[in-house]
């Protein structure tokens, strides 16, 4: 085994076949994390879910032997929305969840993420000490006697208990019946579970992306690719578009006049909605370091304090108990509503969006108005390598001249993906034209100093 971190933002990510997502791993990471969970419980159960793309197959194979040979009972949901997982964990009274998926990537990544017996994503700490079992891959010692190994269980009502628990987030006085909805599955993991829920709450439904193949998971649709709604909604004269990422966990929104409704404006829209109700706890919300400037303006003129956090919905999280919230979410659209789940779930927070539009009687238009975008620029540069970004001198030198141009009318944000090997460099300000010149200054700086070639 390779001595190099396993773990990135969100658990284990990477190309499929490739370290650090191998059969191999993915063995070791089940026997891990079955070492760890027979100490704390006899003969505990793991719940085993996955997305569409094709590389699921052999990771579920080796994940569920894994934990099998080290005790473990296991119960394999099949292709099943990530915050679905969760909820079954809880469900079902399981010690863990494990979702093999790589969220929004395109099919050749995956990736392996695991929850705990609450439905949380797992802490730094724990995924440190799954790190350490998965270096020495030394489990002899711990090996059941043959009569103790664990068993595999296929669950075959997840489906149905995952519908009713997200249409029981949704008023039961109220109904879609009057709005016309597009909706784009990205070929994932919300592919049959999605059209149902909204259907029966009565919408007319158009769905799109809801044919996968193992191949086509994100391919030029979901939430990444917003264009597949806004042509929809105008197509097919739509009140909403809703695209949801490959594994569910995330949602972007498109009004009537196939404008794009992001994380941030969602999260704004929630927020006042949630005030206004009196169920915003701490009068707080909590967002990252992405979130647009305009948010933080939105959020000082309704009196709401605002935490920012690390980019990853596990981090989101993390500051929502540590803050005692229960609202979060990303500029990328994972929505945080503690008081319903337990991570981002993107028809959760697609259909407390719809219950606001039809408790003012409102138009996603009207709602998305009252939030005014900064000019915001995201660059990706692929790198070889992450060194300390404070080490590339000729980097802080282009970073520094921009937020010197600025003169506190913006901001950058430059980071490396803690999932991919991709640095990002992210520029604010009142100019379009201005804030795309200083992105790429600092982008074509980093590519010269440990771009890939």
């Amino acid at each position: 085994m390779s001595k190099e971190k396993i773990f990135g933002t969100d658990g284990v990510r990477g190309k499929a076949n490739f370290h650090p997502m191998t059969v191999e791993i993915a063995l070791a990471l089940g026997r891990a994390a079955g070492a760890i969970f027979r100490k704390a419980k006899d003969k505990p159960r793991v719940v085993v879910g996955k997305d569409t793309r094709l590389s699921c197959y052999m990771f579920e194979n080796a994940l569920i032997s894994g934990l099998c040979s080290m005790g473990i009972d296991t119960l394999m949901v099949g292709p099943f929305p990530t915050p679905g997982v969760a909820f079954i964990t809880r469900a079902y009274r399981a010690a863990a969840g494990i979702v093999i998926s790589a969220s929004h990537n395109i099919f050749h990544d995956n990736g392996i993420k695991f929850f705990s017996s609450e439905g949380f994503k797992f802490s730094d700490e724990w995924e440190r000490k799954m790190e350490e079992l998965v270096i020495k891959n030394c489990f002899d010692d711990a090996l059941p006697l043959d009569c103790d190994i664990g068993r595999n269980t296929r669950i075959h009502d997840v489906d149905g208990r995952y519908i009713e628990f997200v249409k029981a987030t949704f008023p039961r006085s109220l109904s879609l019946k009057n709005l016309t909805i597009v909706l784009d599955c990205a070929n994932g993991a919300g592919y049959k579970v999605a059209p149902l829920i909204f259907r029966e709450l009565d919408a007319t439904v158009h769905t799109y992306g809801n044919t996968p193949n193992g191949l086509n998971i994100n391919d030029q649709c979901g939430s990444l690719h917003p264009e597949v709604i806004q042509k929809g909604v105008i197509d097919h004269h739509a009140d909403v578009g809703i695209a949801l990422d490959g594994d569910a966990d995330r949602v972007i929104m498109v009004d009537e006049n196939a404008q794009i409704v992001d994380g941030d404006t969602i999260l704004a829209i929630c927020a006042k909605d949630m005030k206004k109700r009196g169920i915003l706890k701490n009068n707080t919300v909590v967002t990252t370091v992405m979130a647009n400037f305009g948010f933080m303006k939105a959020m000082e003129e309704a009196g709401i304090e605002v935490v920012r956090s690390q980019v990853g919905d596990r981090y989101v999280i993390q500051d929502m108990l540590k803050h005692d919230t229960n609202l979060g979410g990303e500029q990328s659209g994972h929505m945080i509503f503690l008081d319903q789940n337990t991570t981002g779930d993107g028809l959760v927070s697609a259909l407390q969006v719809l219950r606001i539009m039809i408790e003012t009687d409102s138009k996603l238009s009207d709602l998305a108005g009252a939030f005014k975008h900064y000019p915001q620029v995201c660059l990706n540069v692929k790198v070889h390598s992450k060194p300390d970004l404070a080490t590339l001198k000729t980097v802080n030198e282009e970073i520094c001249q921009v937020e010197k141009t600025l003169e506190g009318c913006g901001r950058v944000l430059v980071r490396y993906s803690g999932t991919e090997n991709i640095c990002r460099v992210m520029v604010e300000g009142i100019k379009q034209k201005q804030v795309q010149q200083m992105a790429k200054t600092i982008a074509d700086a980093i590519q010269k100093a440990i771009g890939v070639k």
